[in-house]
């Protein structure tokens, strides 16, 4: 029976990142292709097999939420690797940084303004006082929460985890397609699929000699969770994992970083109000004080839930954080700096707080509230992405070029009825990598998720764990949902 070179017949668009147009391998992926190669097509479905079962014995799982029932699968990984080089990954790297410290910056800003006393003159913002954004981008912006204000201690930082989606294009540039500020997920997947790779595909990492140890972004979590901590804490904090349970699409991580982290993880149920005003959690019988709740728990669902006292959870952190006894990572409320209107403006940010030009590239933007704006695309939705501004993690999207005469009549209706609702962008077309599909190499667009935490003085730092996430289909629309791949940073 033939055993044919998987890569013999992988059709490589011109931006792909591993083989290039004419067949050749790219330098970066020899070794990669060598062992595949030696593999066959026999060995590289054996291999997927293999790696599929050694993520299902860890239950690496994600959920989905339909009709009011949700669905939990298989969150699949395909065995070849995305590889950065060390230089890539420095650019990238400093670029999420300087996202994050600039988000941050408008954060400040943005619920400082908020919580000034109503006889204070200006109670605008300062970027707002500046010109750099519009007064209604920030005083009427959906994601804007005033009770927010109370649930960080002065100066904290309110994104203490930052997540950034960025695409390369290509041209080999690098572009921010969002920002994840509330909950950020993608960690416990990035370290997930380090060990299951190691533990099917051993020789296959044996290629990737000098790689960086995704388990190395574990402690400087943890130092910058503890950074969350509250002025009154003395010692080394007490961290808690904070999730709302089986419920949660990502209720997989919230296990496995609660594990890797060494800390507990608790749900609404097991807190408890403490004397001195803080918080500590029951668990195994036993409670114990918590200075720093990992919040994997979304913001509109805080009220929702009761602790044992019958107190809404969110009313007992806050008074925790107002007592000065707890901090909250993330604080609540920052949705106002990562919808897809504030994405926009994100460049002049930098500039504004920071002092500094964009090291990223952003989509081209327009934000549909603004009437110039509008009129400069009133007619150009067919060549363009249209986004609702509520439609968090690219929910809601409509790519134009990918629409009928009929579909396309019905959003111009929408859009032009309440243009405020939505933005648009020009559409980004990623860079591909060689995906096994029905036991073949295929060209599959991908992306990369890179999260980041906060430090002190304003600093911030990329994890080096990014998670590559593959496209369901070959023509990309933004949906992610394909699976995901091993991502070696080398050199």
């Amino acid at each position: 029976m033939s055993n044919p070179d998987p890569f013999a017949a992988y059709p490589a668009p011109a931006a792909d990142e591993a083989v290039a147009a004419d067949g050749r391998v790219r330098e970066a992926y020899v070794a990669v292709a060598s062992v595949i190669r030696q593999w066959g097509t026999t060995g590289l479905s054996a291999a997927t097999a293999a790696l599929a079962a050694e993520r299902a014995a860890r239950g690496v799982t994600v959920g989905a939420w339909a009709d009011g029932r949700q669905t939990v699968r298989p969150f699949p990984m395909d065995p070849v690797p995305r590889i950065l080089s060390g230089t890539e990954w420095a650019l990238i790297a400093a670029g999420v940084e300087q996202r994050h410290r600039a988000l941050n910056a408008f954060l400040a800003d943005a619920y400082r303004a908020a919580g000034r006393r109503r006889g204070d003159v200006d109670r605008a913002p300062q970027v707002v006082r500046a010109g750099v954004i519009p007064e209604w981008a920030v005083a009427h912006s959906p994601g804007r929460d005033p009770d927010a204000v109370a649930q960080a201690w002065p100066g904290q930082p309110r994104a203490t985890l930052a997540g950034t989606d960025l695409v390369r294009t290509a041209s080999g540039a690098w572009v921010v397609t969002a920002d994840h500020l509330r909950v950020p997920a993608g960690l416990g997947y990035a370290l997930a699929g380090r060990d299951a790779l190691r533990a099917a595909a051993a020789e296959l990492m044996a290629a990737g000699a000098g790689t960086l140890d995704p388990h190395d972004a574990v402690p400087l979590l943890r130092a910058g969770l503890a950074t969350a901590a509250p002025r009154a804490c003395t010692g080394t904090p007490r961290i808690a994992v904070l999730s709302a349970g089986e419920s949660d699409n990502a209720w997989f991580e919230h296990r496995l970083l609660a594990e890797v982290l060494g800390v507990p993880l608790v749900r609404a149920g097991d807190l408890w109000p403490r004397i001195d005003g803080g918080v500590e959690a029951a668990v195994d019988g036993e409670r114990f004080p918590i200075d720093v709740l990992y919040r994997r728990f979304d913001d509109g669902l805080l009220a929702a839930f009761r602790t044992p006292t019958g107190q809404s959870l969110d009313m007992l952190l806050t008074e925790a954080v107002r007592a000065g006894r707890l901090g909250l990572a993330n604080v609540p409320g920052n949705e106002l700096a990562d919808d897809v209107s504030t994405y926009a403006w994100v460049p002049a940010l930098i500039r504004f707080h920071l002092g500094e030009e964009p090291l990223l590239g952003t989509v081209p933007t327009w934000v549909l509230a603004d009437e110039e704006q509008w009129a400069q695309v009133r007619d150009r939705l067919h060549e363009l992405v249209v986004r609702p501004v509520a439609g968090y993690g690219g929910r809601g999207a409509v790519v134009g070029p990918s629409c009928s005469a009929d579909e396309l009549a019905f959003l111009q209706a929408e859009v032009s009825s309440a243009p405020y609702r939505f933005v648009a962008q020009e559409p980004v077309v990623p860079t591909t990598l060689p995906t096994v599909v029905d036991g073949a190499l295929r060209p599959r667009p991908v992306d990369l998720r890179v999260l980041s935490v906060a430090g002190a003085g304003d600093t911030a730092t990329a994890l080096p764990a990014p998670l590559t996430r593959v496209a369901d289909r070959p023509e990309n629309g933004g949906w992610w949902s394909g699976g995901s791949k091993d991502t070696w940073i080398v050199g």
